[in-house]
């Protein structure tokens, strides 16, 4: 049986080392098909190695983890991340959240057992967040709740969902449509859900259309 790859993609040799510790003494139906300090050298190290899955740090020079991420979702969805970083303020979680990222640790919780119980999961097709990530996605969604009471304003990506939506697409094909990824629409679909109070498409359509977002030719 073939080994799942992950390419691990970390400036700092020492925390490097250790996550390779880790995938190699924890997890024996994966190998770490290469490990990367910086974003051009992993895109290099893709196109030879290949991967299943990117242990991603964000603060790195050059080439960010957020412009990494962006890149690698765009060019090849397929490939699971998994971000493992000390950078936890809420806007470069929502940030990488809106990318359409599997999952995300903080490296003050990353020991161990939670390294294993994150790649597992995210392995499985569910989405993993560490403690800290958690704290600070809540955080973000009563600030969220707080502004909805006051207005509801729609940036220009979340008003093109809500008309895509009245058209029956799928999260995929809006996705194809707007030129991003499928993650990123069921996201953006669930600040708008959010910010309304609603649960359904089909409430957020009669929302459109009665507020004028959605425009039904005659």
């Amino acid at each position: 049986m073939d080994k799942k790859k992950v390419i691990i993609v970390e400036d700092m040799d020492l925390v490097r080392s250790g996550i390779r510790m880790v995938v190699e003494s924890y997890l024996p139906d994966y190998c770490v098909s290469g490990e990367a300090r910086t974003g051009d050298e992993f895109f290099r190290l893709l196109e030879s190695a290949g991967a299943d899955m990117v242990l991603l740090d964000i603060g790195l020079k050059g080439m960010n983890g957020i412009e990494i991420a962006r890149r690698l979702k765009k060019e090849r969805p397929q490939i699971k991340i998994l971000a493992v970083s000390a950078d936890n303020t809420p806007s470069t979680v929502e940030e990488m959240l809106g990318i359409g990222i599997e999952g995300y640790i903080g490296k003050m919780e990353n020991d161990n057992q939670n390294l294993v119980e994150a790649i597992r999961a995210v392995e499985q097709g569910y989405e993993y967040f560490g403690r800290d990530i958690s704290a600070v996605i809540s955080r973000i969604y009563v600030a969220k709740k707080k502004n909805a009471e006051v207005t509801h304003e729609f940036t220009s990506q979340e008003k093109k969902i809500i008309e895509l939506c009245h058209e029956g697409l799928s999260a995929k094909l809006i996705a194809d449509r707007m030129d991003i990824a499928s993650k990123t629409v069921n996201w953006h679909k669930s600040n708008i859900f959010r910010k309304l109070g609603i649960n359904s498409t089909l409430e957020l359509v009669r929302f459109g259309l009665t507020k004028g977002i959605i425009i039904v030719e005659k």
